[in-house]
């Protein structure tokens, strides 16, 4: 299959990306942050998620967050939802977008979230309904595609029957997250073909974790079997809390000097990415 001609970065690095900070970043420099992403041409920014402070003290601040950004028109400012109280909070908020999370492994999904897939999934469907409710799209992650930290190998099938009952709740993109990075071109062109059985190649996104080196290639992988969707990181930034050893998700200037050599378009500024990715490592 030919390459995709363009291509949509979803840049996760305020939510996903300083979520794991063990100081604390205050609030004006994740506003900051996440202007320069779109001022950068970026039009899908995980923002910020509505989830426990006493579980996620650095999301603590996401109303403080979603009030003081300069809403860019044309640009989605997303933000990661666990439940109603989640949703109810990203209402009020005026997020245009909600995230919802699943894992592939149910070893993760007990660790991550404290319950099985199944009651994870369970737990959405309100979450999903009330979105839809208010006309707010709704983006699901399946986390651990490649590989687990307590389970190994995850197979193809078992992968895909997560993705897809995400789809079939009404989520638009399922974002499919290599976390621990343990992805190699060849499970991951293995692990989306199992997808694609299941949903439109149209409806998916890759989200890959550097830890091995690997992410480009794994990446490159993808937009070979049709995937037009990349999710990464300004700077590189974050990890998984939950998976001891697993650096940060791509960089989102890697990205894209590699999608711009193979003529790929993404409507993104490079030096800008660039100026923002030493912005924030200097805040950090």
């Amino acid at each position: 299959m030919s390459l995709p001609a363009k291509v949509k970065i979803y840049e996760v690095g305020p939510r996903d990306g300083l979520q794991n900070e063990k100081q604390n970043v205050p609030t004006n420099i994740k506003v900051e942050l996440i202007n320069r992403l779109s001022e950068a041409g970026l039009t899908h920014i995980e923002a910020t998620a509505f989830v426990s402070p006493k579980w996620v003290p650095q999301m603590a601040d996401a109303a403080d967050v979603m009030a003081q950004i300069i809403r860019k028109p044309g640009v989605v400012y997303a933000a990661l939802v666990p439940n109603e109280r989640g949703m109810e909070a990203a209402l009020a908020a005026h997020v245009q977008e909600i995230a919802v999370f699943a894992a592939a492994s149910e070893g993760f999904s007990q660790k991550n979230i404290n319950c099985s897939i199944e009651e994870s999934l369970e737990r959405f469907k309100p979450v999903i309904e009330m979105a839809q409710q208010n006309n707010i799209k709704v983006r699901g992650y399946v986390s651990c595609v490649a590989g687990c930290p307590y389970e190994g190998e995850i197979a193809p099938e078992a992968m895909a029957d997560v993705a897809e009952a995400l789809y079939k709740m009404g989520c638009y993109e399922v974002s499919l997250g290599d976390t621990i990075g343990v992805g190699t071109p060849e499970n991951i062109t293995a692990m989306l073909e199992a997808v694609i059985e299941k949903v439109p190649v149209a409806h998916l996104a890759l989200h890959c974790h550097d830890t091995q080196g690997r992410a480009l290639e794994n990446i490159k992988a993808g937009l070979e079997v049709g995937v037009a969707v990349v999710d990464s990181a300004v700077g590189g930034l974050g990890g998984c809390p939950y998976a001891e050893g697993a650096s940060g998700n791509v960089a989102t200037e890697s990205v894209l000097e590699m999608l711009h050599g193979l003529g790929i378009e993404t409507g993104v500024d490079l030096d800008k990415i660039v100026e923002t990715a030493s912005f924030i490592k200097d805040q950090l």
